[in-house]
């Protein structure tokens, strides 16, 4: 959207700024947000930011990635992802203060993300890492082999802070599927998630989903640009993956509650 210039003859501030309410709700209007369970749980618990619930503690996430961590095709910052997840949590966990940091740099790949890690992660002594990777290195037609490498190495820094962490694969939109590479790259993400024993948020399969299952189209979620995302979708992404992180974060509370009876 454009922004105003100048103000119209006859044209009120007011007038003006309920306008511009009303145009920002009508890029964010879309049919309900309905997380499917499967794709709103996280393999395993989130055992330190449970650790911070049960202590009524301040809980600090990192949110790294590239473009559609920084908020690309969002109307405000108030409309990316990490943005509207910090809400959604703060709304599930309201006596933990929450706050969600935004390390999204536009155009980076895993290389570029590890070289910042230590200024933008580990000095944020974070208690949950949300690291969102792949879709550049897809857009770019570099072959996912030995990503599976650089991931654990990152994942090795994130380990020594003490913290959880959700690893989220590539969009579903289409200039990402258009690539062959797209695929496999989810595939190992995956694979690597597992095998590291790590959490995953399947983004990719939630997206997929909107489009094959619940038949939205992709100018529903997807920017002009057939590529990034916009305040529907990051919105919508925000509510599963915090449905996810509530559910994985008082799994460890449950079973400690069953266990004391």
């Amino acid at each position: 959207m454009q922004a105003f210039s100048v103000v119209r003859r006859g044209v009120t501030p007011l007038a003006l700024a309920a306008a511009l309410l009303v145009s920002f709700a009508a890029r964010a209007a879309g049919p309900d947000c309905q997380p499917a369970a499967d794709l709103a749980r996280l393999a395993s618990p989130l055992t330190h930011v449970a650790q911070k619930l049960s202590g009524g503690e301040p809980i600090t996430i990192v949110a790294i990635g590239s473009s559609s961590t920084q908020g690309a095709g969002a109307s405000s910052p108030a409309a990316t992802y990490p943005s509207r997840l910090q809400a959604e949590l703060q709304q599930q966990f309201p006596r933990n203060r929450i706050a969600v940091i935004n390390q999204g740099v536009g155009g980076e790949e895993v290389p570029d993300m590890l070289k910042r890690f230590d200024k933008a992660v580990v000095s944020a002594r974070p208690d949950l890492v949300l690291w969102q990777l792949g879709t550049n290195s897809v857009l770019r037609g570099h072959a996912s082999t030995g990503h599976s490498d650089l991931i654990h190495v990152g994942l090795d820094k994130i380990r020594a802070t003490g913290a959880d962490v959700v690893l989220i694969d590539p969009q579903f939109a289409p200039k990402v599927i258009a690539k062959p590479e797209a695929g496999k790259m989810v595939e190992l993400i995956a694979a690597t998630a597992k095998s590291e024993n790590v959490d995953l948020f399947r983004r990719f399969a939630v997206m997929k989903r909107w489009y094959d299952v619940e038949h939205i189209g992709f100018e529903t979620f997807v920017s002009p640009d057939g590529l990034h995302m916009n305040d529907w979708s990051y919105a919508c992404m925000a509510k599963v993956l915090g449905l996810a992180i509530a559910d994985a974060a008082r799994r460890p509370l449950l079973s400690a509650t069953a266990r004391s009876r």
